[in-house]
């Protein structure tokens, strides 16, 4: 048995062909019991925390507070939980709810609910359709080795939506795949920008949200265990950005990601048997 796990963690460390520096959870406070499946958070520029759940929960919107208590709730409007897995928002406090959550490669109704910031004082806050497809995806699924169009993660930039494809290929190719649209209402073909390898361990490379730094200096990844830190790349191609990668030594399901500030991050986990339905605060050096 020991042989066999060296020879697993030989495998990891050549996958990711590069150094991988432990990061330091800590644990700000624990969510209630109907909230047990975040899947996305994101704090404002006056630091209030929202977070949404995925596909099975309501239409909702939370705001918490750095234990993870709920101070309020918004049903959103014209918007509907298939599955949403990622939240973002622009410098005019506009919020983007990711409905793209799509584990099977069969879906054909992928949208980005956006709540402008009007709207954000209403109880039922209306939200805009940013509908789109994958021009790549051509079969609803496609073949398990091409089975890259599930997503969790994206960020918004420069009046588009940055947007990182889950990867669930068999075999497993490690690569993230990159799409953009406007961030206005309409129906698009995601621009493809590229791919980008993070690592060939299935387990921990396959990207489960996204953000950006205040500053436009870092991109955060998320994957189960990981945070992949892209630098030095340019907009709109960031294939060719460095990247750094930190284990956060976690088995529960790491599902959130967003940056609090441009050198801390706040993680949130979904609960799984080795525990979880908390909010951390990852410092950054």
């Amino acid at each position: 048995m020991n042989k066999l796990i060296l020879i697993s963690l030989l495998i990891v460390v050549q996958a990711c062909a590069q150094r991988t520096y432990l990061g330091e959870l800590e644990d700000l406070g624990k969510f209630p019991s109907k909230l047990k499946e975040v899947s996305g958070l994101q704090v404002t520029e006056d630091g209030k925390i929202w977070v949404i759940e995925d596909s099975g929960n309501k239409d909702q919107i939370y705001r918490v507070n750095n234990d993870g208590k709920i101070l309020e709730s918004l049903k959103v409007d014209h918007a509907k939980n298939k599955d949403w897995e990622d939240l973002t928002m622009d410098d005019d406090g506009n919020l983007y709810i990711g409905d793209f959550g799509n584990n099977g490669n069969g879906r054909e109704d992928l949208v980005i609910y956006k709540v402008s910031n009007d709207e954000m004082d209403k109880k039922k806050p209306n939200a805009d359709k940013i509908e789109f497809n994958y021009p790549q995806q051509k079969d609803f699924p496609p073949q398990k080795d091409s089975l890259y169009f599930d997503t969790e993660g994206f960020f918004h930039l420069n009046d588009h939506l940055y947007i990182f494809t889950k990867n669930r290929t068999r075999p497993y190719s490690g690569n993230t795949l990159i799409y953009r649209v406007p961030d206005k209402e309409g129906e698009y073909e995601a621009e493809f920008l590229g791919s980008l390898f993070l690592c060939a361990d299935q387990d921990h490379c396959s990207v489960t949200s996204a953000d950006i730094s205040p500053n436009g200096n870092t991109i955060a990844l998320l994957s189960y265990g990981f945070v992949f830190l892209l630098t030095d790349f340019s907009v709109p191609d960031l294939t060719k950005a460095s990247i750094k990668i930190i284990d956060l030594k976690t088995d529960t399901q790491v599902e959130s990601i967003c940056f609090a500030n441009n050198n801390t991050l706040l993680i949130a986990d979904e609960e799984n048997r080795f525990g979880g339905r908390k909010l951390y605060e990852l410092k950054l050096d």
